[in-house]
């Protein structure tokens, strides 16, 4: 008995400072591999055309045995937050809603970068200068939820991609 009491204090303490975030499946109740971001950031709005909106980058890794699809994203410095993917159409790349989420495969990890996958961060609430951080609160297709706490970067590309027009046709495959 005292080592099960033993254990379940030391786990108890994991959790209590951050630590371990048990995570239990809905479907199986089992223990599921916990989830991780790598390299989170949110592009600042100083200078930008449209100040409105950004958009947020990072790696998310699955170490579990199953693939789970990151299906959305919640954020109080933003009205609205939709993960997007980048498309070429007419020779143009545009972005749109990635309305079947985006795959983070078993063992393995997807990178939302400029120029692909991404979470947009629309009708901000405040302007997001270099320095400051943005909670993010993730969204997957299993149930679980992952707060992610990104710094705001300066970033410039040759095109401004995050204020192309969105196409009007609704994305006609899933994505990969």
């Amino acid at each position: 008995m005292r080592k099960t009491l033993g254990a379940a204090l030391a786990a108890l303490a994991l959790v209590l400072t951050g630590c371990a975030t048990p995570s239990a499946s809905p479907a199986t109740g089992a223990e599921a591999p916990r989830l991780s971001v790598e390299g989170p950031w949110v592009r600042t709005t100083d200078g930008a055309r449209d100040a409105t909106m950004t958009a947020a980058f990072m790696s998310i890794v699955n170490p579990g045995d199953a693939d789970v699809r990151l299906v959305g994203a919640d954020c109080a410095d933003a009205g609205m937050v939709q993960v997007h993917e980048m498309v070429e159409q007419d020779g143009k790349k545009l972005m749109r809603e990635a309305t079947d989420g985006v795959v983070v495969p078993a063992g393995s990890h997807v990178h939302l970068t400029p120029g692909g996958y991404h979470v947009m961060l629309m009708q901000l609430k405040r302007g997001l200068a270099v320095g400051d951080q943005v909670v993010l609160t993730l969204r997957f297709s299993d149930g679980r939820t992952l707060e992610v706490t990104a710094p705001v970067k300066e970033f410039v590309e040759e095109e401004d991609h995050y204020h192309s027009p969105m196409p009007s046709a609704s994305p006609s495959g899933s994505p990969s």
